[in-house]
């Protein structure tokens, strides 16, 4: 097969890749993968090699790849309007659409949404809108936001902060001050193996309590969360974990965010986590699902609480200082406009439910049994495995093993699947889009069982 092997040289040598060992990649010491076309599930690189997409791109190509209508939607809307901004009360079509749209799907008691370009940037602007809404209420000092070890929410400077991974901290001079971190709700990695969850959940809302009396609810201005984990391993919470955390946070005053950028617009088999575990957030994180990513965009959905206190911000003090030059942009707004029918019209979030469940029993029916299989675990179109090195006594491998990139490696070797090797632990993550099939799904699961047994035999 022809190819063009100049692109390769360019990469290494012009191309600066995100979460990547840039030294390796450079010398030409890892892989160099060019992706060419992409069809429902499946991508195909320049060399033309199929492969199953098993988490989605970035768990973010909900509805599959190689939609028309949402292609049509972005061309038309480049030809009749490419651009304008949204400053100063201008809008498009499109994206007046879109926040109607958005709101009628969003949980109850949310106002209005602000649109970003990617979900870093839009929880920073969650962070700037609670600072605000704090200081127009006279609380100078209630700035501070808890967040979960483990957690996902970004990787730019507050948001890097809250992320709870040390990979995002490490060199950066991260976390800022202003951000503070609580138990994550891993069940399986609790450090008592007697814990029950019901004992599990109590500690986790102690050390929150804890945490809050250490520091002083007057100084703690919201909690942020992913309803399950994300990208900290794919991690549902213990039953009765929310309703537990947001008792504490309304006893002492501290706004909730909902982080769904993973899970917003179908991805646990509703249409959001908060719905899905009974969530009432103040501000909710959206992006990935909103356009399955065919065009660039995020949101914050403000609740109705905190647009109050804003518009009152703005009275006081004229109009609010913020915004970004592509806030709003139409062509993102078209796309996501597009996505949202997709969804409605094909049935994707039910079979994101459906599928979900089939995937998850299928996986820990084929595995569970592993002597290195830990814990098989998800929720929707959402599934994790976890390996270690001795069950019975929950003994992890050492990371210089690499045994989760190992796994990962090998799925792709052998089987041309993707999955995803998560960090701080040996674990493949699996996000598929939306319009995955049970057939599908049973080609993932053999896909793994496969590269264990090569991999741990």
């Amino acid at each position: 097969m022809l190819r063009n092997d100049q692109l390769d040289q360019w990469d290494r040598d012009a191309f600066f890749h995100p979460s990547t060992h840039l030294a390796q990649h450079a010398r030409g010491e890892s892989a160099n993968r060019v992706i060419k076309t992409a069809s429902g599930v499946f991508i195909e690189d320049r060399d033309g090699q199929r492969l199953l997409d098993a988490f989605a791109g970035l768990y973010c190509v909900n509805v599959g790849y190689g939609r028309g209508e949402i292609a049509d939607a972005i061309a038309d809307q480049a030809r009749e309007l490419a651009y304008y901004h949204s400053y100063v009360g201008h809008g498009t079509e499109a994206s007046i659409t879109l926040a109607k749209m958005i709101l009628d799907r969003a949980p109850k008691g949310m106002s209005k949404v602000y649109f970003g370009l990617g979900g870093s940037d839009a929880n920073e602007t969650n962070v700037k809108l609670v600072w605000y809404y704090n200081n127009i209420l006279g609380r100078s000092e209630k700035k501070k936001i808890i967040s979960r070890w483990r957690g996902y929410h970004g990787s730019g400077l507050i948001t890097g902060s809250l992320t709870g991974l040390e990979l995002f901290h490490n060199k950066f001079d991260l976390p800022f001050d202003q951000v503070i971190h609580t138990e994550a709700p891993f069940y399986f990695r609790r450090t008592d193996l007697d814990q029950t969850e019901d004992q599990f959940v109590a500690h986790c809302v102690t050390e929150l309590e804890a945490l809050i009396a250490r520091e002083g609810a007057d100084t703690i201005a919201a909690f942020i969360g992913e309803p399950i984990l994300g990208t900290g391993g794919i991690v549902p919470p213990p039953s009765g974990y929310w309703e537990a955390i947001q008792s504490v946070l309304r006893k002492h005053d501290i706004l909730l965010i909902a982080d769904e950028v993973v899970t917003g617009f179908g991805r646990l088999g509703t249409m959001f986590g908060a719905d899905h575990y009974g969530m009432t957030p103040d501000i909710i994180t959206i992006a990935k699902g909103l356009t399955s990513a065919y065009a660039p965009l995020s949101g914050s959905i403000i609740g109705d609480t905190v647009w109050k206190v804003l518009e009152q911000g703005t009275d006081e003090n004229g109009p609010i200082g913020h915004g970004w030059t592509y806030s709003a942009h139409p062509i993102g707004a078209a796309a996501g406009v597009a996505n949202l029918k997709l969804l409605d019209d094909l049935g994707l979030v039910d079979n994101a439910r459906e599928v979900g469940v089939y995937l998850n029993q299928a996986m820990s029916e084929a595995l569970s049994d592993h002597p290195n299989v830990g814990e098989v675990r998800g929720e929707g179109l959402l599934c994790a495995v976890e390996f270690v090195k001795d069950k019975d006594n929950r003994t992890f491998f050492d990371p210089a093993d690499k045994i989760g990139p190992r796994l990962s490696a090998k799925m792709l070797e052998q089987s041309k699947v993707i999955a995803r090797a998560m960090p701080q632990g040996d674990i493949l993550g699996f996000a598929p889009p939306f319009c995955l099939t049970q057939t599908q799904a049973d080609e993932i699961v053999a896909a793994t069982a496969k590269a264990l047994t090569a991999t741990l035999s």
